[in-house]
Parts: C-alpha cells; structure tokens; sequence
C-alpha cells in the first residue's frame, strides 16, 4: 500500500516498458562505476585497508567523465573516500601521473599455441615492443589472447595503489594519517554497536543508551566521532566505562560494548 497508495502491490498491474526508455549512455556510465567499484575494492584488499577505513582521495581517468560526474558520490560511498578527482584518458594523462604501461606475458598460457615463439613475445614485451588497440595485444607481431597476457601500470608515488580500468586508469591514495585512522576506528565501532543492537533482538527503529569501555586511541577516536557514533546508531544517551569484553578496532585497539533499549 506505500508504493501503489491502492489495496495491494500484489493487485497493481505490470508497468509498461515504455515508462523506462533504454538509456544506452546511463548503461555505460554505470558499467563503468560497477568496475571502479571492483577494481578499488580490489586494490583496497591488497594493500590491506579494510573498506570502514576512510581513504583520503582518488583520481580515476577516464574516456566517459561527463557520464562518471554525476555519481562521483557513489564512487566515494562505495570505495569510502573523502575525494574523488576525474580526468581525462590520455597517454598525457598517464605520463602525468608518473603511470607506465606494462606486459606481462603469462607463457604457460601462450607457450602451447605458439611454441618457440613464445621467447620472442617475451623479448618484445620487455624492450616495449607491443602494442594495445582496439583491445588487441600485439607483441613482436603475434598477437594475444586475453589470457595469455596481463597488462599493468606501474610508476606512480609510493603511498598509492594503482589499477587498470578498460578505458582508463585508477589510482588509489593510500596514505594514512591520525584523523583518517580515528574515523576508521569510529566506523569500526558502529559495526560492533549494531551487531549488539541485532543480538538483542532490537527493531532498528529502536533507540538506545550505550556504555561504551574504549583503550586509550580508541576512546579519542570515540569521543571525536561521537555524534557520527549516535546518530548512526540510534544512541540518545552515552557514557564510558572500564573495558570490558574486547572487541577490535583499528589495527590493534578494543572496545566493549553495553546497551539498553529506551522506552
């Protein structure tokens, strides 16, 4: 009845399809952020920075930055950034950032269809010798199948992980710093806060009072980021008490949490 205002969702006829007119460039915008998402995702695992800890910024180039503009808050929600910078695909753009292109030639792959050859494929993707168009690979003039190579971009500045998107590239500020790390905790602690509000059986609509205990980082980074803790988790009333039960926050500090639901 909240969606249709009528009897029943249930008793509400199919919408016709022409309501939804296809939108072939709303598509193709949204692929692209979908594989943003995943490459981040991805490059945020392997440098071991779990997704509740905020990262600083981002710069993703790319061939479709009008169509990537509008959900620039979606990339930052998804991969938790405070900034997202879009630029341009270009060689230039590549060479700005300090980013090389690089081949690498999986031979178990490539060995069997080629044979001998496979040393020369070798050799030209060492001393640069291939080429990327169209999304063919050609390298000292065999081309290549898509799983018999691997292309990535190196260079780049030491605090930054890079990934490759299809038409583009994406680079990752890794860098830390006190404030992001408090945030971080903070946003660990609100998982551990709704886990207690879902063990005991609350409604999310519930609201609490919460005692919090908190080692020495973790309670400053609580009390910096107690409105955020509050208001994301329904706390109208909180104190701070001796740890109790640990619970991990961060990289080596623990919280305990006690909560009571309010009339």
């Amino acid at each position: 009845q909240g969606l249709t205002a009528g009897r029943s969702v249930h008793l509400t006829d199919w919408p016709s399809a022409e309501e939804f007119p296809y939108d072939q460039d709303l598509v193709e915008s949204m692929d692209e952020i979908r594989e943003i998402a995943s490459v981040g995702l991805s490059l945020r695992k392997q440098a071991g920075l779990r997704v509740r800890l905020p990262l600083r910024s981002a710069v993703i180039a790319s061939n479709n930055v009008s169509g990537i503009e509008p959900f620039v808050e979606l990339i930052q929600d998804e991969l938790n950034l405070k900034e997202v910078e879009l630029v341009s695909m270009s060689e230039e753009t590549a060479k700005r950032f300090g980013l090389v292109k690089q081949l690498n030639v999986n031979s178990r792959a490539l060995g069997p269809r080629i044979g001998s050859q496979v040393q020369q494929v070798i050799a030209a993707s060492k001393t640069g010798d291939w080429s990327e168009t169209g999304g063919k690979v050609v390298a000292g003039g065999i081309e290549l199948l898509p799983e018999e190579y691997e292309l990535k971009l190196t260079g780049g500045k030491d605090s930054s992980a890079i990934g490759l998107l299809n038409e583009g590239f994406l680079i990752l500020d890794t860098e830390l710093d006190d404030q992001l790390q408090a945030e971080g905790m903070a946003r660990d602690a609100i998982r551990h806060i709704q886990q207690a509000r879902k063990d005991a059986g609350l409604d999310v609509s519930d609201r609490i009072s919460l005692v919090l205990g908190a080692s020495q980082l973790a309670l400053a980074a609580i009390q910096e980021h107690q409105e955020l803790i509050m208001r994301e988790t329904l706390t109208k009333e909180i104190s701070f008490g001796d740890l109790g039960e640990n619970l991990s926050v961060g990289e080596n500090e623990q919280i305990s949490v006690k909560l009571e639901k309010l009339d």
